[in-house]
């Protein structure tokens, strides 16, 4: 069985950082971060192969937001900088056990899900 925790959301002025942590008991390919904000549906924001690094970026983080591991840690970050309002929402970790090349980026290529972790980003 897998599990997966997420941690270090919190209150930030827009234009600062916040970096997120996904812990992990288990052997995972990928791990995936997705966000929802109230009223949208749930998107991806970044994801990556735990083996080769493979990363995947939403259009919307790109060049703000950074994914990487720490497999000895069996933890994956989420680095957000130039954090905006608009980016304000629960942020879910999901891992999914299986796989190869680039890690999944919709919502059913993943069997794990964490609780979530709320970022709130004030203008």
């Amino acid at each position: 069985q897998v599990q997966v925790v997420e941690s270090g959301g919190g209150l930030v002025q827009a234009g600062g950082s916040l970096r997120l942590s996904c812990a992990g008991s288990g052997r995972t390919y990928a791990v995936g971060w997705f966000r929802q904000a109230p009223g949208k549906e749930r998107e991806v924001v970044a994801a990556i192969n735990r083996s080769t690094g493979y990363t995947h970026y939403a259009d919307s983080v790109k060049g703000r937001f950074s994914v990487s591991r720490d497999n000895a840690k069996n933890t994956v970050y989420l680095q957000m900088n130039s954090l905006k309002p608009e980016d304000t929402a629960v942020y879910f970790c999901a891992a999914v056990r299986a796989g190869l090349g680039f890690p999944p980026t919709v919502e059913n290529g993943y069997d794990y899900w964490g609780q979530g972790t709320q970022v709130n980003v004030s203008s």
